[in-house]
């Protein structure tokens, strides 16, 4: 399912420009004061916990989901892309909102809306509102999200606070993507699973009030709506181009969606530069672990978010698993994740950031190929080996990420630099999804198209371990030069 290594980067001085103090009105003091680093760590990484257990929620249900609402199989990628395409259009303002407006105002602004998203999606009747409420849940985890990591610089300024802080957060990550399938498989159907996310989301947010104080550092200017605009709609005409391509990628229709994300792109580039406040400063482009963030969460989306999202409704149709039994075996591979990213700011010493992308990569890729020819085999046992690998290397991953993403950019745009680097993790697993079942359903097999997938995971785990690591020997010749 996520830079500058100078004294400014380390020191507590570096933060406390972006704090600011009312003293006026003593109701306001709990907010505005000092940061409290354990509370905050509390609630941030809860509140993530139960955004990503709301993203994985219809990994277990897809075919229930799917069956309620008369969902065809052409259109049921959106019902698993709506989240992720909600969160990829909004990340990166929500984090540039974030730094400018408050951290603590867009964190509860998200987490409310979370609950209150998730808890109209229990109520859709059809698959065009169920996947409208699944962006609007998107957008509200954007803003979750980004702020989170943004509290979290500000509460934790040392660099040896930020790697437990942000290694405890990563883990709550895959936490998250671990006991959400198994809470939605345990309740009677779906709709009482989305019900039961959207309370516990709402306690949080009255969490929230309380335990958070406000931080910010605000650039003046208005808010990147064009921006903002062309980039939420060369998503969506990207999405839709590689949901339709399951039927034939050389049609016309394909080729104009992919022609008009490239021109949506290029204008939302050309916005950024010439706006006063940019949803993403371009510059950062030139910095080396920025760059690595960015491959990182691009190729997470791509390689293994997007595998792993289909896999367990695949599981599901060809070995006539239960939710629930489906939602343990996937236990094996987020719950190894979730143990991996717990213990893995012990490696920071020997392994840096970037290593650990390079290794996690590596280790997807070899988990996935041992289950080749699983789905075919007609055992579930097959998989174990796979899942538990894989499940490691996806730990190193949610570890690693957070960490380099605030790390790559100033201490004051830490909220910008997770939005970038989640915003590119999320579009990849819109593509890595709608790829995922354009290549299982097209092969009139689902155990050859579910090798084809894998084969295709593991071939761009590969790509993202090698983007890593060219960005790290750019990073070691511009230092040295």
């Amino acid at each position: 399912m996520t830079g500058l290594n100078s004294p400014a980067a380390s020191t507590p001085a570096a933060t406390t420009p972006a704090v600011t103090t009312h003293t006026a009105a003593p109701r306001l003091r709990r907010r505005d004061g000092p940061p409290r680093p354990r509370a905050t760590l509390a609630v941030t990484s809860a509140a993530t916990a139960v955004a990503l257990m709301t993203y994985t929620a219809p990994m277990v249900t897809l075919p229930g989901t799917a069956a309620a609402l008369h969902t065809p199989l052409s259109a049921q990628a959106w019902l698993l892309n709506g989240t992720p395409l909600g969160l990829a259009a909004l990340l990166l303002i929500a984090g540039s909102l974030a730094d400018d407006h408050g951290r603590r105002r867009v964190f509860l602004a998200g987490t409310l809306a979370l609950g209150l998203t998730t808890v109209l999606g229990a109520l859709a009747t059809s698959t065009w509102q169920f996947t409208l409420a699944r962006i609007a849940q998107g957008a509200a985890s954007a803003a979750l999200l980004a702020s989170s990591l943004g509290l979290l610089v500000h509460a934790f300024p040392t660099p040896r606070g930020r790697l437990r802080a942000t290694g405890v957060w990563g883990a709550f990550v895959s936490g998250g993507i671990a006991v959400g399938p198994l809470v939605t498989g345990a309740l009677p159907n779906w709709r009482a699973a989305y019900a039961v996310l959207g309370a516990a989301t709402l306690v949080t947010a009255a969490l929230g009030t309380r335990a958070l104080s406000e931080s910010r550092a605000p650039r003046g200017g208005r808010p990147d709506v064009l921006g903002a605009l062309a980039f939420g709609l060369a998503l969506v005409t990207l999405v839709a181009a590689l949901t339709l391509g399951r039927d034939g990628w050389l049609r016309a229709p394909v080729g104009l969606l992919l022609a008009a994300a490239v021109a949506l792109l290029g204008v939302f580039a050309l916005l950024e530069r010439r706006t006063g406040t940019p949803m993403i400063d371009l510059s950062l482009l030139r910095r080396p672990r920025f760059l690595a963030s960015s491959a990182g969460g691009l190729f997470t989306g791509l390689a293994v978010i997007g595998l792993f999202s289909y896999l367990p409704a695949l599981v599901q149709q060809t070995l006539g698993l239960s939710p629930m039994t489906t939602a343990w075996l996937l236990l094996l591979w987020s719950g190894t994740s979730f143990a991996v990213a717990l213990q893995a700011r012990h490696l920071a010493g020997r392994v840096p950031p970037r290593g650990q992308l390079v290794l996690g990569f590596v280790l997807h890729a070899a988990g996935v190929l041992t289950m080749l020819g699983a789905i075919g085999s007609g055992s579930w046992l097959r998989l174990l080996p796979g899942l538990l690998v894989g499940g490691a290397g996806s730990g190193l991953l949610n570890a690693a990420l957070p960490l380099l993403s605030v790390e790559s950019v100033p201490p004051d745009r830490a909220a910008m630099g997770s939005g970038a680097q989640q915003t590119l993790r999320y579009i990849g697993s819109c593509a890595g999804v709608a790829l995922t079942i354009a290549l299982v359903t097209s092969t009139g097999s689902p155990a050859r198209g579910a090798d084809v997938a894998m084969v295709v995971s593991a071939g761009l785990a590969v790509v993202g371990a090698v983007s890593v690591g060219v960005s790290r020997e750019r990073g070691v010749s511009r230092e040295r030069g």
